[in-house]
């Protein structure tokens, strides 16, 4: 029996996946927030998760075109990997922070912009899946 055949190898392939997703999430963050340190916009979440979005909309197409991931590769990938990067609770506290601190207008364009942003990233990586 292989490990992505029983439960725990299984849950220990999503967590395997989630450390390396976090620790991506957490050093693209900081070095986007480090280029752009004078933002008052919660840009490195931001950028995480269009980025997130893009690549889940380009493995989900692949996946559904091309049955290029095993069950295996799609738990660690997609659900560890990609779910870790993906920071949406983040998003979430950054905009309750902004709407919070009286900031509405950057509230509405972080949800906005990241809901739109993220849709758009995820239909253009699954467009992108379909030409490879």
């Amino acid at each position: 029996m292989e490990i992505h055949e029983s439960y725990l190898g299984r849950v220990l392939l999503v967590g395997l996946g989630g450390f390396v997703g976090s620790s991506a999430r957490f050093v693209l963050s900081g070095l986007v927030h480090r280029a752009l340190p004078l933002s008052v916009f919660p840009i490195g979440t931001f950028a995480v998760n269009v980025l997130g979005c893009l690549v889940i909309g380009f493995l989900g197409g692949l996946m559904e075109l091309r049955q290029v991931l095993g069950p295996a590769q799609r738990l660690f990938v997609l659900i560890g990997i990609l779910g870790g990067f993906t920071t949406f609770s983040t998003f979430a506290f950054e905009t309750l922070s902004l709407a919070h601190a009286s900031d509405f207008a950057r509230a509405a364009g972080n949800v906005a912009g990241q809901v739109l942003l993220g849709l758009t990233a995820a239909w253009v990586g699954y467009l992108a899946a379909q030409y490879l």
